[in-house]
């Protein structure tokens, strides 16, 4: 019984928390959503080399293949680490399509 009084305090809280945030922007067509603002966060990250292949959905081998056949890739390089913005990355696979 107790169980199901937190289950509901920890609902009602969550309600609260998302029409308080709905109101607070209600007259600013503008605002962002909490799902466009998680979307936000990698548009400065970076990834290393080794894990392109992970963002990509590709084996290691396809996404090193891809690398070296196309150097238009957008990377920048750091103390001679390579590194792949991840919005530009994203915008230049949807170019390839």
């Amino acid at each position: 019984m107790e169980l199901d009084f937190f289950w509901l305090a920890i609902a009602i809280a969550a309600a609260g928390y998302f029409i308080g945030d709905g109101l607070k922007n209600i007259n600013n067509p503008n605002a962002k959503s909490i799902i466009d603002s998680l979307d936000d966060d990698d548009e400065h990250e970076l990834m290393k080399e080794s894990e392109v292949h992970h963002f990509m959905g590709i084996s290691k081998e396809d996404a090193n293949s891809l690398i070296k056949d196309h150097s238009d890739i957008p990377h920048i390089i750091i103390n001679n680490n390579v590194y792949y913005p991840k919005s530009k990355l994203r915008k230049w696979l949807l170019d390839q399509e």
